[in-house]
């Protein structure tokens, strides 16, 4: 598959994503860390990559359309939670 990870992700994760045989690119090296949504959801339709983010506006899908992209993965990691 073909990945396309924010910025809020730390470098790292790219290489495993890409040691598990995946070809994978990053906002950051692509220059388009900042850049708004809009520009982020073309950049992924245009090289057919599908979007990993930890971004919540991702999840209008009236806005961002996932039927028309290779997909849309948001990630909610767990809050860190005192019991």
């Amino acid at each position: 598959m073909r990945f396309k990870l924010d910025e809020h992700f730390d470098a790292r994760l790219a290489a495993l994503v890409a040691d598990g045989g995946h070809d994978v690119e990053t906002l950051v090296r692509e220059g388009l860390a900042g850049a708004d949504d809009d520009a982020v959801y073309e950049a992924c339709r245009r090289e057919q990559r599908t979007l990993v983010t930890l971004d919540l506006d991702f999840s209008n899908p009236l806005r961002f359309p996932p039927s028309v992209t290779e997909g849309i993965i948001i990630i909610r990691p767990p809050r860190n939670v005192l019991r």
